[in-house]
Parts: structure tokens; sequence; C-alpha cells
């Protein structure tokens, strides 16, 4: 069997490789990266490592021919246009190569009125499927749990919790609890009959209750005082990220990040990793 993993030095893309690697032997795992020597440490354990770049289809194609299942990880690109490019590519390359089996990384804010930047692609994306020839599996990644550990500092000085979310709530996932449902469906049949699972923890938070539970963990105090949109994306616009981010919060503040399940448990047998429960392992 030839699994292929793209994305595969990202922050969601190495965990994935960590937790397939659990379940095959490395020699049946192939790297789709952007830069090789990024993945090093992977190729010294046994696993293929191919330049991918997703720009250009005959470097797409090459990667997935042969491959029996592809785990597609899209690319940081902040607008909508350049992952619907890419992901034609891999549409195109997997058709071609007749794969068995494709697994999508969505989104929740994948709404058709969310203003999020990217929801434009991540509403695409099953639609796109759905028309194609494909076995395919999305998996929609509630937002990721991690970035409040490095975010806690901050918040500690600030004192409060600013998002611009009013009453509205946020659902979340871990990055190690994603990459493990990721890699469980990759090489698990019986669970390709479902087309779409969303993956969250068992519960949502509102402002409040989520500067509860970061007070929690910090040991000091942290309450909610909401910035507005405007003031939220040019607090944050390092590499220009700043409009992306306050318009997924503009989502946000209309409910469309809310959304809880139990796909997690479904694919896992077990409920994914609490919020606090993360935080605690996290700042041990």
């Amino acid at each position: 069997m030839k699994i292929v993993v793209t994305g595969a030095t990202g922050h969601l893309g190495q965990q994935i490789v960590e937790a397939m690697a659990k379940l095959v032997s490395p020699d049946q795992m192939t790297l789709g990266v952007h830069t090789p020597a990024k993945a090093a440490k992977f190729a010294a354990r046994g696993m293929g490592v191919e330049a991918l770049d997703y720009q250009d289809p005959t470097s797409v194609a090459a990667v997935l021919n042969g491959a029996d299942v592809v785990v597609y990880v899209p690319s940081k690109s902040h607008d909508s246009f350049s992952r619907v490019t890419e992901f034609e590519h891999i549409i195109q390359a997997a058709e071609t190569a007749k794969i068995g089996h494709l697994v999508v990384m969505g989104f929740i804010a994948d709404q058709a009125t969310n203003p999020f930047d990217l929801s434009a692609f991540y509403g695409y994306v099953p639609r796109r499927l759905a028309a194609s020839d494909l076995s395919y599996t999305i998996l929609r990644n509630a937002l990721y749990a991690d970035p409040l550990v490095p975010y806690l500092p901050e918040l500690i000085e600030r004192r409060n919790v600013i998002y611009p979310m009013g009453d509205a709530s946020l659902s979340f996932i871990s990055l190690a609890d994603s990459a493990a449902a990721f890699a469980k469906v990759a090489v698990t049949p019986a669970l390709w009959t479902q087309t779409m699972y969303t993956l969250t923890q068992e519960r949502s938070y509102t402002m409040p209750a989520l500067a509860a539970v970061l007070s929690e963990a910090a040991g000091a105090p942290i309450g909610y005082a909401p910035v507005t949109l405007k003031q939220f994306g040019e607090l944050y616009n390092e590499g220009n990220e700043g409009h992306m981010l306050s318009s997924m919060y503009a989502g946000g503040a209309q409910g469309l990040l809310a959304t809880v399940t139990d796909d997690f448990e479904k694919i896992m047998g077990r409920p994914a990793q609490s919020l606090p429960d993360f935080l605690r392992q996290s700042l041990k």
C-alpha cells in the first residue's frame, strides 16, 4: 500500500505522519512536501519524501502516481482562489491515478453565509468532491486548541480574552486528536462509508466560559473584554493575516464556529481530549 500525505511538514501534517507511523510501516508512506530538506527526519525513518508544488499539475501528478490513499492538507495560502487552484490539481491527479481514497482537510467555517476569507474554499471542497468520481472523506476541523497555549502569556497580561465574538461560542479540537482521526480514517475502509466527519471536543465555549478555563489553566485572572473586528485585524496583522483572522471571528460571532459532534468518538472509539485537560497537559 502507498499512502501519500501532503503538507507533511506543516503543523497538522507532521502530526498526521506521526499518527500514521503508528498504524503502517514507514515504507508504505510517501510525503509530499514543498521543501524536502525539512522532511529529512522522516526520510531517515524510511518514509518516501518527494517535492510537491501544489501550483504545478505535473508535480502533483508525480507525487500522487501509484497512491492507494492520499491525505490532502492544504497549503497556508490566505485566499480561496489559490487554494481552489491547488485543490483542482489534486483532484485531477487523483482521478488520473485512480487512487483508492482521498482524505481531505476541511474546516467548520464552510457555510455559504460565512464571511471568513477562506469559507469559499472550504465550501467548494465538498461540492467539488461530490461531482468527482473519487472515493473520499472530508474531515472538518474545529478551531485548533494548540495556539491557546503560546497565547496565554498575552492573555494574562491583558487580563482578558479579546475575541470579537459577542455571546457566540467556539468549538475546539487539538492538533494531536485531529491527526489521530486523519490517520485512522486513512487506513480504515469501514470508515469511508461516511463522506464527512466534523472533529470537535464534546462542548463549545462562550467567551466568558473560555476565559474561565484559561484562568484556571494559567493560574491568573482572565476575563472577557472584546475588541472590534477592525481592532482585532490590526492587532494581529503579522504576515498580512489580520483580515483573515478577523473575518473568521466575524463568522464566529454569527454562531458559525460553534459546531459540536460526536464524530471524533465514532472514529477513535473515545471522546476527544477536553480543552481543560489539553491545557493542563500542555502546560505541565
